[in-house]
């Protein structure tokens, strides 16, 4: 089954991987149903998180000049007995 990753990178963007999603058609839609136009042939897609991308919704690397932190991790897996 293709996949679809979603990582955060710190301090960064969210980066949709789709390397491993053969096949499969990423849409990126807005308030009001409209998609925006992604990059054609990019196996990655960088989502800001900052809110100071000039491309919004695409980051284009202001975090590093604004300060963000933003270091979310993942709570480890539960022990099953």
């Amino acid at each position: 089954m293709a996949e679809v990753t979603i990582r955060l990178r710190p301090n960064g963007p969210l980066v949709v991987d789709l390397s491993a999603a053969e096949g499969v058609a990423l849409k990126l839609i807005d308030h009001e149903g409209h998609p925006f136009t992604l990059p054609v042939g990019k196996p990655m897609v960088a989502l800001c998180r900052c809110g100071h991308s000039a491309n919004k919704p695409f980051c284009d690397g202001a975090h590093k000049t604004c300060d963000f932190q933003a270091v979310e991790v993942a709570p480890p897996p539960t022990a099953t007995a």
